[in-house]
């Protein structure tokens, strides 16, 4: 007889009213939901039974579109649907009108859906890469001379729009460290955002979400809505399965659709999940700055990557969490840093704000160790860690990205990180000898046979 499965416990989520922050107006009512009774995870497969985006009732699979245009019936019903795209008093009131893949297309648009329900969002909109939704969620809401608050560890990407390109629009950027020096950040009347991720890449540093969103709404009290500071928390490492800043203060989550969501490496997206005043600014400079994501790869992504998030995540932690216990006790490893780790920076934040849809514990699927050495010796060592695994490794495979079925290991510091400066890199506590490991779902055995053997040549 097989055996029965047990009980799942009650999952803190949608199910139940999310936590509300004061001083921050709450549109939750507003978001896609489940159906009374069921999951979240169900909803991630299935959907809503009946969307205005498609009509696919005799489709167990909703079609894929291949069209860039979309017939018009009548010149009266282009003119509905030009005038109703991105302009919130007239959507929802009259039917959905398709014109051009670039404004909305409906794949696009049930993947959506579908986000905006794992992030507890009111909308979300999706772009073709994680740093189009990035800079969407950055910039569409600023003007010469505000400012940007940014914790200094970022994704070098991240690092380089800020430092690069927000300063030729004529907005200032200023990095302050939110975890060491919280209680000294002081918001101007022009700061317009606070940006950070947490776990924060490479280092995995954890940064306390409901106490930086505390400070953004002290600096709120008395501004406009014009004139609001939003709070915007990078999502990507951790997804919607592990956790989710709005319950805890965020008003906006930014994520990449190609990392751990898509979860098999074959397509690039990004998303930006935030209240519903945000949505036709943001649907606008997607339009208007070309950035739409296409729908083949949010058909994959809506049928292959959100169903199985769960179960993906779910064993990539199991084996994190080993990996990581594993190395915290080789000799030739001087530091792991891994939210499950009851000795790692921030593990006690992480307990609080890193819960999966059940409201268990869910530390992710990245480990950031560095190799024993100093300096330039350090690097080296590193180097030769990661060139072993290149060459005679089966299961770890040398490439960047992450949250995909094939564990992945990189340098951040020679490789997604070396557009940062020397003393940068150093303060955002990324060592010469860094190494960030992404793990898979393969067999851990596996994963440390690779690792045991390439710590071995050092």
């Amino acid at each position: 007889m097989a055996a029965r499965r047990k009980p799942r416990p009650q999952r803190k989520g949608s199910a139940s009213p999310a936590k509300r922050h004061p001083g921050r107006s709450s549109r939750r009512e507003q978001a896609p939901h489940p159906p009374p009774g069921y999951s979240l995870e169900a909803f991630l497969i299935h959907g809503r039974e009946r969307t205005e985006h498609w009509d696919f009732s005799h489709h167990v699979v909703p079609p894929l579109s291949a069209s860039s245009t979309f017939r018009l019936e009548s010149h009266a019903r282009g003119e509905s649907g030009f005038c109703g795209f991105a302009d919130p008093a007239s959507r929802g009131r009259g039917p959905k009108v398709f014109i051009y893949e670039r404004l909305d297309e409906p794949v696009r648009a049930m993947l959506e859906e579908r986000l905006a329900a794992a992030e507890g969002a009111p909308v979300c909109v999706a772009f073709a890469s994680g740093m189009g939704a990035i800079s969407a969620a950055i910039t569409h809401r600023l003007r010469a001379g505000d400012e940007v608050v940014a914790h200094p560890t970022l994704y070098g990407c991240t690092y380089s729009l800020l430092t690069n390109w927000l300063p030729r629009l004529g907005v200032r950027v200023r990095y302050h460290d939110l975890v060491n020096g919280l209680g000294s950040l002081r918001l101007k009347q022009r700061t317009r955002v606070v940006y950070l991720e947490t776990p924060a890449n490479p280092t995995l540093q954890i940064l306390d979400i409901e106490a930086v969103a505390e400070k953004v709404q002290r600096a709120n009290r008395g501004r406009s809505p014009e004139e609001a500071c939003r709070l915007i928390v990078d999502n990507t490492f951790a997804t919607p399965f592990c956790q989710r800043p709005r319950e805890h203060g965020a008003e906006v989550v930014v994520g990449s659709l190609t990392k751990g969501i898509n979860g098999f490496g074959t397509d690039m997206g990004g998303y930006v999940a935030a209240e519903g005043e945000d949505e036709s600014s943001l649907l606008v400079f997607r339009k208007d700055f070309g950035a739409a994501l296409s729908p083949t790869p949010a058909w994959r992504i809506l049928n292959y990557g959100l169903p199985t998030l769960e179960l993906r995540t779910s064993r990539q932690q199991e084996n994190a969490q080993e990996i990581a216990e594993w190395l915290a006790a080789h000799p030739k490893v001087a530091r792991v840093q891994y939210p499950g780790l009851a000795d790692s920076q921030g593990y006690e934040i992480a307990r609080r704000q890193m819960h999966d849809f059940r409201g268990r514990f869910a530390p992710g699927s990245l480990i950031y160790f560095e190799v024993e050495g100093r300096g330039r010796g350090a690097a080296r060592r590193a180097d030769r860690l990661v060139d072993h695994i290149a060459e005679h490794g089966y299961v770890i495979t040398l490439a960047v990205s992450l949250g995909q079925i094939r564990t992945l290991v990189e340098r951040p510091g020679g490789m997604t990180h070396s557009v940062l400066p020397e003393e940068v890199a150093r303060t955002c506590g990324i060592g010469p000898g860094g190494v960030r490991l992404a793990l898979g779902i393969e067999e851990p055995e596996d994963i440390r046979r690779d690792l045991e053997a390439a710590l071995a040549a050092l």
